[in-house]
C-alpha cells in the first residue's frame, strides 16, 4: 500500500530519509536544520515522506510562502505604469502559496523517488493527494487559503515530463523561467592557469585586468566565529543587492549565514573581500557532492564597479571548483551575460504552476511574463576553438 505523512520539523523525519537524499544536500536533514533555523520569515517548511508498505520510497520538500507587496516589489518603480503593473500583479499574486522544491536555491531540490519501488505516476499522483490536505490543514489551521501552487526547476531532459499529461489534469501550467547558468569545469584544469590557457586572448586580458582592479583588496575565508561577528554587516551587503531584483518572494534574515556554517560547516563557505579590514564584499559557497553551487552575496555599491568585486567572485568561485576538484560551479540565475564571460553556459528550465482560482489560472501564462519578462541578453564565448 503506498501511503504520505507530512512532517512540520526535520526532528521528526524517519531515519530512513538521509539514506534515500545522500545523493542531494539540499534535500539532506543537515541542509533542512539549517533552512529552518533560518528561513525568510515569510516561509514555512513541510517534509513529505511517500511510503510503499512500510519503506519510504520518495520525499518532497514543500515551502509555504506568504508573498507581500513590500517583498515582491522592493525597488521603486520608474514610471506610473510600471507602478499599475507592480500593484495589478500584487493583488493577484500577495497572499500564500505552496511551492514543492526550494525557492532560496536555483533548480530542482525538492523531489526524489526510488524509481525501482514507485513508478513516477505513484508518487506524483501521491504527492499531489499530499498537497491536497496541507491545503485542507493550513485553512483549518490558519484559516490560511493558498492561492497558488508551484513545482520549480526543471531541465528540460528532466524526467517529470513524461506525467506532464497529470499535471494537465491539475490544471497546471509549464512556463519557462530563468535559465541557469552553470560551468562545467574540465578533467583537464588542474589549476587556474590551466584555465587561462583555454582563453581567449580578450578574456584573458579582462581576467588580469580585473585581478589588477582589487588592488589592495585581500580575500578572506570567514570562520565560524567571524560570520557571527559580522552578521549584521553581511546581512546589510547581501541587502545591497537583494533589492536590485526586479521581483523577490523573500528576504534573508540576519543569522542565515551563520546557522548555515553551524549546521553545514565545511560543506558552506564564507569568503569575504577585506579593504582596510572591513568587508566590503563577500560570496557564499555550498558544497553539494561533484557540484559547487553558488549562494547570496553582497557588495558595498560604491566601491562595486571600482574594483570589480562581482566579475572577481565569480572567478574566485571558479578557482575554488578548480581547486577542490569540482565537476561543475553552477552560477545559479541572473547577470547572465557576465557569468557566461567566464565560461557558463545557460540551462534553460521550467516550472509548473496553477492559481486556486481558475479564472487567473486561465490567464496566469500572461501575468507571469509580466512579473518575468524575457530577457535579452548577449552570450560570451570567451573559450578558444
Amino acid at each position: 500500500m503506498i501511503y504520505f505523512k507530512i512532517y512540520t520539523s526535520t526532528a521528526q523525519l524517519p531515519p530512513q530519509w538521509d539514506a534515500l537524499a545522500s545523493h542531494d544536500l539540499f534535500l539532506d536533514t543537515s541542509y533542512l536544520k539549517a533552512l529552518e533555523a533560518a528561513a525568510p520569515k515569510t516561509i514555512s517548511l513541510y517534509y513529505v515522506g511517500i511510503f510503499n508498505a512500510d519503506l519510504l520510497v520518495g520525499i518532497a520538500i514543500i515551502q509555504r510562502v506568504k508573498l507581500y507587496a513590500q517583498d515582491m516589489f522592493r525597488s521603486p518603480s520608474a514610471s506610473k505604469l510600471k507602478t499599475i503593473l507592480k500593484d495589478g500583479l500584487s493583488a493577484v499574486l500577495k497572499g500564500n502559496i505552496l511551492v514543492v522544491g526550494n525557492l532560496t536555491q536555483t533548480g530542482q531540490h525538492g523531489l526524489y523517488f526510488k524509481s525501482e519501488a514507485i513508478s513516477q505516476m505513484s508518487f506524483l499522483e501521491t504527492l499531489f493527494r499530499a498537497i491536497d490536505e496541507l491545503k485542507v490543514s493550513i485553512k483549518k489551521i490558519d484559516h490560511k487559503s493558498i492561492r497558488a501552487i508551484l513545482f520549480k526547476d526543471f531541465f528540460k531532459d528532466d524526467t517529470i515530463h513524461t506525467s506532464s499529461d497529470l499535471f494537465d489534469q491539475h490544471s497546471f501550467y509549464q512556463l519557462e523561467v530563468q535559465q541557469n547558468m552553470i560551468l562545467q569545469l574540465s578533467p583537464s584544469w588542474l589549476t587556474m592557469e590551466d584555465y587561462l590557457n583555454h582563453l581567449k586572448h580578450k578574456y584573458k586580458t579582462r581576467y588580469k585586468r580585473a585581478k589588477t582592479k582589487l588592488g589592495e583588496i585581500r580575500l578572506a575565508e570567514l570562520t565560524q566565529d567571524a560570520i557571527l561577528e559580522n552578521s549584521e554587516h553581511l546581512h546589510q551587503l547581501y541587502k545591497n543587492v537583494s533589492i536590485k531584483a526586479s521581483f523577490n518572494t523573500f528576504l534573508l534574515p540576519p543569522q542565515h549565514f551563520y546557522s548555515f556554517k553551524v549546521q553545514l560547516q565545511e560543506k558552506f563557505r564564507v569568503f569575504g573581500f577585506y579593504l582596510n579590514n572591513e568587508i566590503i564584499g563577500f560570496y557564499t559557497l555550498i558544497l553539494n557532492g561533484e557540484n559547487l553551487e553558488t549562494y547570496f552575496l553582497g557588495y558595498d555599491d560604491t566601491k562595486q564597479h571600482k574594483h570589480q568585486l562581482y566579475l572577481n567572485m565569480l572567478y574566485e568561485m571558479l578557482a575554488f571548483g578548480i581547486a577542490h576538484n569540482f565537476k561543475t560551479v553552477v552560477y545559479a540565475r541572473t547577470a547572465m551575460e557576465i557569468k557566461s564571460s567566464v565560461g557558463a553556459k545557460p540551462k534553460p528550465m521550467v516550472m509548473y504552476v496553477k492559481h486556486t482560482n481558475p479564472l487567473i489560472n486561465g490567464r496566469l501564462e500572461s501575468i507571469f511574463k509580466l512579473m518575468n519578462p524575457e530577457l535579452k541578453w548577449d552570450e560570451r564565448h570567451p573559450f578558444k576553438n
